[in-house]
């Protein structure tokens, strides 16, 4: 992916209403060359690019069946997965609404709902052999506690993979810096054949996310 120049970042002017940080957001964006190639490539965020370069160090969409997006507002993986592996039924939800995906079954609802696991199942049709999750818990700006929920999210989708996937399939969670902790490890290597850390480019070099990639689930028998 080209980087673009120099010669072509982007000021914005401070003005009525803008604070010094939204500022700053908005000329990270503008200057952005994800955000730039996702709009030329028709892609609902940057973070679909996160997924890309996951998906070609580790070859987890091609040759998926059946797929969970967990987080999925607002779209990017599925677009990502609906491209790589067209003829994989996809399920995704999110508290927040997302505009239609075709192929995708798209579920409004709490994950942390009772009712959420069955319900992803039935909209998918069967058991999930890859279960994504760009799941984070909204901020509250105090760093341990943030860190807390986030890792609270992604030990629930965990417990959600290894109840559900495939044998053979693969769990792809958000974790925050510190990687996934320490119980959490021992689980998804109790489960799956290889656990590996991974930040790939699209992710901010100053942002604390990586992501925890587990592959080659060992099945419930």
């Amino acid at each position: 992916m080209s980087r673009g120049g120099k010669d072509s970042d982007r000021r914005v002017k401070t003005g009525r209403g803008r604070t010094a940080s939204s500022v700053r957001w908005l000329e990270r964006q503008l200057n952005d060359p994800y955000v730039k190639q996702a709009k030329a490539e028709g892609y609902r965020s940057r973070a679909a690019y996160k997924l890309i370069e996951l998906d070609d160090r580790f070859g987890l969409v091609k040759g998926a069946k059946r797929v969970v997006d967990l987080g999925i507002a607002p779209g990017g993986w599925s677009q990502v997965v609906r491209k790589r592996a067209p003829q994989a039924a996809v399920a995704g939800i999110d508290l927040l609404e997302t505009d239609p995906i075709e192929g995708v079954a798209i579920l409004q609802m709490d994950f942390m709902a009772d009712e959420a696991p069955e319900a992803l199942a039935e909209a998918l049709g069967g058991s999930p052999d890859l279960v994504l999750s760009d799941m984070a818990a909204n901020t509250v700006g105090h760093k341990q506690t943030d860190h807390l929920r986030t890792m609270g999210l992604v030990e629930t989708a965990a417990h959600f993979a290894i109840e559900t996937l495939e044998e053979g399939g693969a769990f792809v969670a958000k974790v925050l810096a510190g990687g996934t902790d320490a119980d959490l490890l021992a689980l998804l290597k109790q489960h799956f054949r290889t656990v590996k850390h991974a930040k790939p480019p699209a992710s901010r070099k100053g942002s604390s996310e990586w992501y925890v990639v587990a592959q080659g689930f060992k099945g419930r028998g």
